[in-house]
C-alpha cells in the first residue's frame, strides 16, 4: 500500500494538469517525463507470534479456505486415469481482481494435482535419483486439465485482516488436488467391489500413479503376484 502511495503522489501533478486524462495518458506522460514509476514498500504482519513451550499466540494473521469436489475415470487394465470435472469454490474474502485470483487457483490445483497423482521421486538404493528429468519425471500437462474446470469465489465475505478484505492466493488451492487422489481411491473401491474382493482394505500411496493403481485394483492378475518376504530380495528402486 506504501508504494501504492508513492506512485500515485508521483502522478499527482499529470493528473492535474490534465484533469480529463486516461490512467494510459498521466503514465505515459510521467514516463516520458522521466519520473520513476516503480517504489518498493515494506509490510509487517500485526498481531502475530506464537509460543511453542506454552503453545499460546497467533501463528498467521488469518486463514484462506477451499473445497473441491472431482469426478475421475480410471481404466483398471490400462492403469490410465482422466479426471473428467473438478468443483472449486475458494474463500478469499473480496477479490481484489477475480481474473487474476481465479487463474491462481486453477494453476495452484494442476501443480497440486501433479504432486498428489503423476509426480514420483525414485531412488537407487544407494540414494541415486532416478527421476532426473521429464523423461522420468511426469509433469501435468495440457493433457491432463480436467475436461470441465468449474472456479467459483464464495460471496459475501470479508476479511478486515488485510488490504481491502482480501486475501492471499498463492498457495493454499495446491492441497485441493488431493480430491484427484481420493477420487481415485473411491473409483478403486468400486472396480474392487464388482471384481468381488474387500473394497476398503487396501494400500494407496500418493502419488496415485499408473503402477500403484493398477495393482490397487486387485483382480485376477494382480492375484497372481505375491509380495515377496522382506530381506528375500535386493531392491532395484526405492520410492520416497
Amino acid at each position: 500500500m506504501e508504494a501504492c502511495k508513492v506512485v500515485k503522489e508521483r502522478l499527482r501533478p499529470f493528473k492535474e494538469a490534465n484533469p480529463k486524462g486516461t490512467w494510459e495518458q498521466w503514465v505515459r506522460k510521467a514516463y516520458f517525463s522521466r519520473v520513476s514509476l516503480s517504489a518498493t514498500g515494506f509490510y509487517k504482519t500485526p498481531d502475530i507470534g506464537y509460543n511453542w513451550e506454552t503453545g499460546e499466540g497467533n501463528m498467521f494473521n488469518y486463514f484462506t479456505y477451499g473445497v473441491a469436489c472431482c469426478e475421475v475415470e480410471i481404466d483398471t487394465l490400462t492403469r490410465d486415469h482422466e479426471v473428467r470435472r473438478i468443483d472449486i469454490v475458494m474463500d478469499l474474502g473480496e477479490s481484489l481482481n477475480p481474473a487474476i485470483d481465479i487463474g491462481q487457483i486453477e494453476g495452484a490445483f494442476m501443480q497440486g494435482y501433479g504432486l498428489f497423482v503423476l509426480e514420483e521421486l525414485v531412488y537407487s538404493p544407494t540414494g541415486t535419483n532416478y527421476t532426473r528429468g521429464p523423461g522420468t519425471y511426469k509433469l501435468p500437462g495440457f493433457g491432463d486439465i480436467p475436461g470441465e474446470f468449474n472456479v467459483s469465489l464464495l460471496k459475501g465475505v470479508s476479511n478486515p485482516r488485510a488490504v481491502f478484505s482480501s486475501k492471499a492466493v498463492g498457495e493454499p488451492p495446491l492441497f485441493l488436488g488431493s480430491s484427484v487422489l481420493y477420487a481415485i481411491k473411491d473409483a478403486i473401491k468400486a472396480a474392487r467391489r464388482e471384481n468381488g474382493y474387500e473394497p476398503t482394505k487396501f494400500r494407496l500411496d500418493s502419488p496415485a500413479t499408473a503402477a500403484r493403481i493398477r495393482m490397487a485394483c486387485q483382480d485376477n492378475i494382480t492375484s497372481k503376484f505375491k509380495d515377496p518376504e522382506p530381506g528375500s530380495f535386493k531392491p532395484w528402486n526405492v520410492y520416497v
